[in-house]
């Protein structure tokens, strides 16, 4: 019987999902034992030698502004200059300018994922990589190599782990590209008109969760619950908590998958905040807490609410940072439609342990679970610096005297548009400070360039260039255009 032409010419690596979530998980667990990075370098090296059905390596990278860019290398290639690793660092908004435009790739050998065939296709693993200078330093705007410094440093120094679990909630839209065409069709489909936790188990929502869910799985994210969210067509899919940079690899890897899957069945996965006037928007609720020895901080017994000193000294130091930190919490046009208290949006500049209208929520919590939840942060934003941002402002973030920090009876409030976000970002001394003044200015003037280009008033209605020039709708032609 003669067997089809691709199965005689082509044996690319093809691994089943049981056994994919046994092997990622395997390095996930080296990674969170801090195994050497050259013990780690050597075992997977050599693995890519001997596995003669792996065709290519997926080396990924976050812009400053959180898009997600990968490059294929031919793995034989990549064996043989694994250090040499160069991009053209012009063509990525917030990056090198043209005159400095060579950039190299370090490769983590702590990330390196086993892909489903089936999404990715076949012959294929994934590895992270830091962004470097041409001479091999650090690159400023590169926020996942600083966020590993910093979480690097806090360990080395101070002995200190920040945790990390993301709620990332999305929308699923009929049609493929649904954000690239909204400037012909200013209309995104939903696929149901379900609501909370409620979808038919073979509706195109619930097959979609399912999909990703197994995805997740294989990926050894450590799934925890999936459902459909409050706004029709909406969704969320929630994973173990993790370190800081474990989890906002995740965090990237989750809206590659949701969108790969979507993408499949003839869908859109939408990550814009508001992406429907009149529903409820999406948000990353990000929760997190410090620990020390396997020791959670932020839990006190005795503490109100089981929350100990340094647990509501962060809240109140994340507070009185509040107005600068919007941008990065919320970068685009959209999200600040979202931040809207009608929809059970967090736009107060409070703490609360249930209003949901409250920036910074506290959840009910045990002594492992003891957390902050910073609900104000938009699932379109770069997890690296919101991370980042958040670690260095909990810890030490400038404190407000009374009178400026909204205790005369006037609640304090988020900013209601990107251009107020934008100067209150700008004016943040304590930003300067722990981004420097390069990367700040960098940020802004990216952030204002997308402003400029959409109505100031944002009004009742989506407008198109809200859509069109949106950072993570990749549209380069559309760009190139102005």
């Amino acid at each position: 019987m003669d067997m089809p032409a691709r199965s005689l010419l082509r044996d690319f690596l093809e691994i089943p999902y049981d056994q994919l979530e046994e092997m990622n998980g395997e390095v996930k667990r080296d990674r969170v034992n801090r195994t050497s990075a050259d013990e780690l370098r050597e075992k997977h090296t050599r693995y890519l030698v001997d596995e003669r059905r792996i065709k290519a390596v997926t080396v990924c990278f976050s812009d400053l502004e959180g898009r997600f860019h990968m490059l294929d290398y031919d793995k034989k290639f990549l064996l043989k200059s694994p250090d040499a690793l160069t991009f053209d660092g012009s063509s990525v908004r917030g990056y090198a300018s043209q005159q400095e435009s060579d950039l190299r790739l370090g490769l983590d050998w702590h990330t390196f994922y086993w892909l489903p065939a089936d999404v990715f296709g076949p012959g294929k693993v994934l590895i992270f990589a830091d962004v470097l200078t041409r001479d091999g330093r650090p690159y400023p705007t590169d926020m996942r190599g600083r966020l590993r410094a910093l979480s690097e440093g806090l360990r080395e120094k101070d002995g200190l782990v920040c945790t990390i679990a993301p709620e990332i909630e999305g929308f699923l839209f009929k049609g493929r590209y649904s954000e690239q065409h909204y400037v012909e069709k200013p209309l995104f489909e939903p696929v149901s008109i379900g609501g909370y936790f409620h979808s038919l188990p073979g509706d195109s929502l619930r097959a979609f969760i399912d999909t990703a869910a197994e995805v997740q799985r294989a990926m050894a994210f450590g799934n925890e619950k999936d459902h459909p969210e409050v706004a029709p067509s909406q969704f969320e899919m929630n994973f173990n908590y993790s370190e800081a940079l474990v989890c906002a690899d995740e965090v990237q890897l989750y809206k590659l998958l949701c969108r790969q899957v979507a993408s499949n069945m003839g869908l859109t996965a939408s990550f814009l905040p508001k992406p429907i006037v009149g529903m409820n928007g999406s948000g990353m609720h990000t929760n997190l807490s410090f620990s020390k020895g396997g020791q959670n901080l932020f839990w006190d017994p005795k503490g109100e609410a089981g929350l100990s000193a340094m647990g509501k000294d962060a809240a109140q130091r994340i507070l009185d940072g509040a107005e600068g930190l919007c941008l990065i919490l919320n970068p685009s046009v959209n999200a600040y439609r979202r931040l809207d208290p009608a929809y059970e949006a967090p736009n107060q500049i409070r703490v609360s342990a249930n209003d949901r209208s409250a920036m910074l929520r506290i959840p009910m919590f045990n002594e492992k679970s003891a957390r902050l939840e910073v609900r104000s942060v938009a699932p379109d934003a770069n997890p690296y610096l919101v991370f980042y941002a958040l670690i260095r402002t909990a810890l030490e973030g400038p404190r407000l005297a009374p009178s400026d920090a909204g205790e005369s009876g006037k609640p304090r409030v988020l900013p209601a548009q990107i251009d107020d976000a934008i100067r209150s970002f700008r004016e943040s001394r304590f930003l300067h400070e722990i981004l420097g003044s390069e990367v700040v200015e960098k940020y802004a003037a990216l952030k204002q360039m997308q402003a400029d280009r959409c109505p100031k008033a944002l009004g009742t209605l989506i407008k198109i260039p809200e859509i069109q020039f949106h950072h993570e709708v990749t549209n380069q032609h559309l760009w190139n255009l102005f």
